[in-house]
């Protein structure tokens, strides 16, 4: 099965772009399902049908859902939940508040990751496109594995064990002092089972031959900027990127004296996306005179997006940014094919990274584990600039 994310900013149309996706992935034969996990639905809307939580077919060979977090999240973490809700009820909690507080943020995005995983798992489509959240916040999650993983192996397994075994001897007397019961095996095997579910979904939104993500951004700073950090998480979590839309382009026909300053002022920005995103491909999308709402009007933009090409292939397959972890430092390695290092000038701001080549410059956004350091030298080494980073 081919995967491919859509993310970006809300509202720069990334529902858009995964719709039309769908149509021409569809039109060539594929089986696809166009899943949207964004909490703010809005596929139904640009298919103008009702969609659910379960497929619905659009057209030949195109399917649609929008993802029930809350469905999603009973069916995997009700149990645990119910018990949460018991204990804080026993603590004084109403009802009502206990219940809220019994779900941990951020859970509703990653059990819709987790959905992702079991189309995956099932095989009925060629074609996986997820509408995702904003800028894929919950992908952060995937460091989960990493960091849990040898506190539930080491730690939790035995700990479940034992306590299964004393559970019998126990509960009487537990539940009269605290008011509530201890945890049944099915509260106790949630965890694991949700650690093993994530841990699978991220061999799977890490292997760059199956899962690709697409950057939607428009010619504006704040989301410019904000496309760049997504760009910088998900390389730190080796998921790769392959393309980079920029959408909403005020096309040349427009005349108007009323968009001449925002014309002159999405050139500049036109411009900084190729220059911070390369060498991944940027694709450009005129700003349309109406809604992408309907099959007519995605057909319009898939022909915009694709004309004959097929959106199933790898548009870019080599590694753009990587951030290794070594033992007291991290190295932030950039593709910079056919540079020589000393061409290259380096300076930081805060969380940006300025990197400066000749006339041309290139601004990265920095991840929270790295924008509190300081750059420490830097290489050129295989077409990658290795920039290290020490403590500040």
């Amino acid at each position: 099965m081919r995967v491919i994310l859509m993310t970006g900013k809300g509202g720069v149309g990334k529902t858009s772009v995964a719709a039309a996706t769908g149509l021409r992935c569809a039109e060539l034969g594929y089986k696809t399902l166009v899943l949207s996990t964004d909490p703010a639905h809005s596929l139904a809307d640009s298919f103008e049908l009702e969609l659910e939580h379960m497929p619905r077919q659009v057209k030949p060979n195109l399917w649609g859902a929008e993802l029930d977090a809350l469905m999603e999240l009973e069916g995997n973490w009700g149990a645990v939940k119910r018990y949460i809700t018991q204990v804080l009820q026993a603590r004084g909690l109403e009802g009502v508040e206990a219940e809220e507080l019994a779900i941990l943020p951020g859970m509703d995005e990653i059990f819709s990751l987790v959905r992702m995983k079991r189309h995956y798992d099932e095989g009925e489509f060629d074609v996986l496109i997820i509408d995702s959240a904003p800028t894929g916040t919950a992908l952060r999650l995937l460091s989960l594995p990493e960091v849990a993983g040898w506190y539930m192996r080491r730690l939790y397994k035995p700990f479940q064990a034992v306590s299964a075994a004393l559970r019998p001897i126990v509960e009487p007397l537990f539940r009269p002092v605290a008011g509530f019961s201890l945890p049944t095996q099915e509260v106790m095997d949630a965890p694991y089972e949700f650690y093993e579910q994530l841990e699978a979904l991220e061999k799977v939104l890490t292997d760059a031959t199956t899962t690709s993500v697409r950057l939607v951004t428009n010619p504006e700073k704040m989301v410019i900027k904000e496309s760049l950090r997504a760009h910088a998480y998900l390389s730190l979590y080796n998921v790769g990127t392959d393309l980079v839309v920029a959408n909403r382009i005020i096309p040349d026909s427009v005349s108007d004296p009323f968009f001449q300053r925002w014309k002159e002022s999405q050139q500049r920005y036109r411009h900084e996306i190729h220059e911070n995103f390369r060498p991944l491909p940027v694709k450009e999308v005129p700003l349309y005179s109406e809604e992408m709402c309907g099959i007519s009007a995605l057909e319009r933009l898939q022909e915009t997006l694709y004309g004959e090409e097929n959106p199933t292939q790898v548009y870019y397959k080599e590694t753009t940014l990587r951030v290794v972890q070594q033992q007291e430092s991290y190295s932030l390695e950039v593709y910079l094919p056919g540079i020589p290092k000393d061409q290259i000038e380096l300076s930081k701001t805060a969380d940006e990274l300025n990197i400066r080549i000749g006339n041309h410059r290139r601004n990265l956004v920095l991840p929270q584990a790295l924008a509190t350091m300081q750059p420490a030298g830097a290489k050129m080494e295989d077409d990658y600039l290795k920039i290290r980073f020490l403590a500040a």
